[in-house]
């Protein structure tokens, strides 16, 4: 790895590195550009999904790279550029660019050992007694970020006066992830703003309905 001098670039550490798969599959990619030496593969940050971070990858002018941006070399030789946007840079330290086996092989994916959090920026106004506490967190926050995927959550009561059962509708009912959405988003954002909450339980018939993305939101 080589380290170029640009301004506001970060000489300690690479923020984010690429596998020599990846480098392989980019630097195949960037060899159709017009002038692939001054061409920079450029990562940032664009939102979450309450679980993980989503991404914007583009091939672009080194000279584009901006004050306060990480930029750096990858491989052996340095045949790749980084540029890192200056507010990507924390929240993806320590993360790879690799290329993606299973279901989907062959693409690039990145590996981020940091995860968003769900409440970060939110100013919720909670009152009343907790399941009302609750409604308000899935109105204010949870539902949403569940509305752009055409789901919805809801509350189904209160166990033991700290175990919140929740229940998936619409585009979250029958989706694959769901269940994962659930535990590792809603769970994380219920029981942070509310810590009296000890558990969360998914009460979703995930099985249900011919065409449950087409199902109604609750009036």
């Amino acid at each position: 790895m080589r380290f170029a001098s640009y301004p506001g670039y970060m000489s300690d550490e690479a923020v984010l590195e690429v596998t020599e798969t990846a480098l392989s599959t980019v630097l195949e990619v960037r060899a159709s550009e017009d002038d692939p030496a001054a061409t920079a593969l450029k990562i940032g940050i664009t939102g979450s999904n309450m679980t993980e971070y989503q991404y914007a990858l583009e091939l672009v002018p080194i000279a584009e790279a901006e004050e306060g941006d990480a930029v750096y070399t990858q491989g052996t030789h340095g045949e790749l550029t980084m540029i890192i946007p200056a507010d990507s840079i924390t929240n993806m330290r320590g993360a790879k660019l690799d290329i993606a086996t299973g279901a989907t092989p062959g693409g690039l994916v990145i590996r981020n050992p940091n995860t968003p959090d769900p409440l970060d920026g939110m100013d919720l106004d909670l009152t009343g007694e907790l399941p009302d506490k609750v409604r308000q967190v899935l109105d204010q926050a949870i539902n949403p970020a569940l509305g752009s995927h055409g789901g919805y959550a809801t509350l189904v009561g209160i166990e033991d006066d700290t175990k919140v059962v929740v229940t998936m509708g619409g585009g979250c009912q029958g989706c694959a992830a769901s269940a994962m959405t659930l535990r590792d988003g809603i769970r994380t954002m219920l029981m942070n703003a509310l810590p009296e909450i000890t558990e969360v339980i998914d009460a979703t018939d995930h099985t249900a309905g011919e065409n449950p993305f087409y199902a109604e939101a609750p009036s």
